[in-house]
């Protein structure tokens, strides 16, 4: 019998394949028209459905209410994008009401009134290497502004120990598509320069490398490190893959060596669409973790992932969150093919991205509580 676990130790024993007393009902966040959904239904409170954010005390009033565990999207790290960022502004205009906006980035948007899914791409700024190294190279140098190094200090005295808490590494190729379009990307890779594109990816590559470290150095201890990359849709990568490892893989393996040092073993990358083609380059320089593994329309991954690269390949999700706007037997259905991937071991259920509008709560209740009796046979590592 094993005594009772904190959510923390259930996770981190899960994907080390040491035993638990239960699985923990994980999930990932929700879209805030689903929030205002459940308000207007009598569900859950205005006010709670517009304080919500991934970790906060809104958040955990929310798992509270729901029977989840705790959301795995609690990761803290520096300002490790863009710095300072562009100005925000309004270009134009148009007569239906929409506005192309540069943001951030420097990335031209074009935003409809109304909707709130992603903007679509309209132009962008960093088209050659003058704008590189007018407009962006500038903005991609380390700086120890980037890093609250008070607040890292005391990090360790102020993180909750409940839960798993992780590091922030940014990006190496994800967050450049966030700047080019991936329109853009494909023209700086393949019929503009692709030597321009190896050195944006290096320069961004080496500042973040450099904020990791220094939050490290502080003495800060975390339970798993984390990247953001978002280059893969429906049929495949956004770019080719042999270019990608050429260009990408000694960034991560130099992140990640780096996090190893200081004793983080646990490291995952969260990239939407199907990632085959890019996982070897993944896994053969240190990330080993899948987070949080769409099923979508091509269906689940992570079995074939877990065949293919053995039980060092560990993961956090894969639960279709469709079967929530279903019924209980579409739920019923889920956590049956939960159970088959938790037998795998290394493995925590949890759905699949953020839940969408229409997801219905007494669904995604009963789901919370049925996943915490899985069972916590622990297979043999290899």
């Amino acid at each position: 019998m094993v005594k009772e676990m904190t959510n923390r130790e259930r996770a981190l024993n899960i994907l080390h394949y040491k035993p638990v007393d239960r699985f923990p009902a994980v999930h990932f966040g929700y879209w805030s028209e689903l929030l205002q959904e459940w308000a207007e239904q009598g569900k859950i409170s205005k006010d709670l459905a517009g304080s919500v954010g991934d970790g906060n005390d809104a958040d955990r009033e929310l798992d509270r209410i729901i029977g989840w565990d705790f959301n795995w999207q609690r990761m803290v790290g520096p300002a490790n994008g863009l710095y300072p960022g562009f100005e925000v502004k309004v270009l134009e205009v148009l007569p239906d009401g929409t506005k192309r906006v540069q943001n951030g980035n420097g990335l031209i948007e074009r935003v409809k009134p109304g909707i709130t899914s992603i903007p679509s791409e309209d132009d962008y700024l960093l088209k050659d290497r003058e704008a590189f190294e007018t407009l962006y190279k500038p903005r991609m140098q380390y700086a120890p502004e980037r890093i609250d190094l008070e607040y890292f200090r005391h990090f360790n005295e102020t993180r909750p120990d409940d839960v798993p808490v992780g590091l922030h590494l940014g990006s190496v190729a994800g967050q450049i598509r966030d700047m080019v379009s991936v329109v853009g990307m494909s023209y700086l890779m393949y019929d503009e320069d692709e030597e321009l594109f190896a050195d944006i990816v290096d320069t961004y590559a080496e500042m973040q490398y450099q904020c990791a470290k220094a939050v490290l150095e502080t003495g800060a201890k975390f339970d798993f490190a984390h990247y953001w990359e978002d280059i893969c849709f429906k049929n495949g990568p956004l770019l080719d893959p042999g270019l990608f490892d050429e260009i990408c893989a000694k960034h991560y393996k130099k992140r990640n060596d780096l996090c190893r040092q200081y004793g983080i073993d646990i490291i995952s990358l969260d990239c939407d669409g199907v990632t085959e083609k890019l996982l070897p380059t993944w896994f053969e320089n240190g990330v080993n973790t899948m987070f949080p593994i769409e099923v979508g329309v091509w269906g689940d991954q992570f079995e074939a992932a877990r065949n293919r690269f053995g039980k060092g390949m560990l993961g956090v999700g894969g639960m279709d969150k469709i079967a929530f706007r279903k019924d209980k037997a579409a739920v019923d259905q889920e956590i049956q093919r939960m159970k088959r991937l938790a037998s795998l071991g290394g493995f925590i259920p949890c759905p699949d991205h953020r839940l969408m509008p229409g997801s219905k709560f007494e669904l995604v209740q009963y789901y919370a509580e049925e996943i915490k009796e899985l069972s916590t046979t622990v297979p043999e590592k290899i």
